[in-house]
C-alpha cells in the first residue's frame, strides 16, 4: 500500500490534500469527458506514457478522450500517496486504481494498475506534468 511520510508540517499536510483533490478532480474530468476541466489540469507540457508504453503530449491524450477513442468508463482510485519537493512547489503522487475504458473502439475490461504522477504548482494551482500507468498482471 503506497504511505506518505511519516512527518509533515501542516502546510505539507494541507498541499496533500489539496494535490489528493486534485487528482480525483482529474480523473472526474476524463471519466465525464470534461475536455475543458481536464485542460485546466493538465500542464500544457503534460507527458502520458501508457501501460503499452505509448508516450502521448496533453493535446494528443485530450484529443484522444474528445473523439472517444479513449473513453473511461471508471476510474476508481484507492489511497493515494503523495511525496512533496522543492519547498513545495513539486510533488509526485502514486496510487492503485481500477480502471474499465474504450480503446480504440475496444473494450478493456476493468483491471488494475499503478499510476505515478509528477505534478507542479504553477500560478498557484497544481497541474499534473508527467503520468506513467502500468497494468497490474
Amino acid at each position: 500500500m503506497a504511505q506518505d511520510p511519516p512527518e509533515r508540517t501542516p502546510a505539507q499536510s494541507v498541499q496533500a490534500e489539496l494535490l489528493r483533490a486534485t487528482e480525483l478532480d482529474r480523473l472526474h474530468a476524463l471519466v465525464e469527458g470534461d475536455l475543458d476541466r481536464a485542460r485546466e489540469l493538465h500542464a500544457e507540457d503534460f507527458q502520458l506514457i501508457t501501460p503499452s508504453g505509448q508516450e502521448l503530449s496533453r493535446d494528443q491524450y485530450l484529443r484522444r478522450v474528445a473523439s472517444g477513442d479513449l473513453n473511461y468508463l471508471a476510474w476508481d482510485a484507492g489511497p493515494i500517496a503523495v511525496r512533496l519537493y522543492a519547498a513545495n512547489m513539486a510533488a509526485v503522487i502514486r496510487y492503485r486504481s481500477e480502471l474499465e475504458m474504450m480503446s480504440d473502439g475496444h473494450h478493456v475490461p476493468r483491471r488494475h494498475y499503478w499510476h505515478t504522477d509528477l505534478y507542479e504548482l504553477r500560478d498557484g494551482r497544481w497541474q499534473v506534468i508527467w503520468s506513467h500507468a502500468t497494468r497490474i498482471t
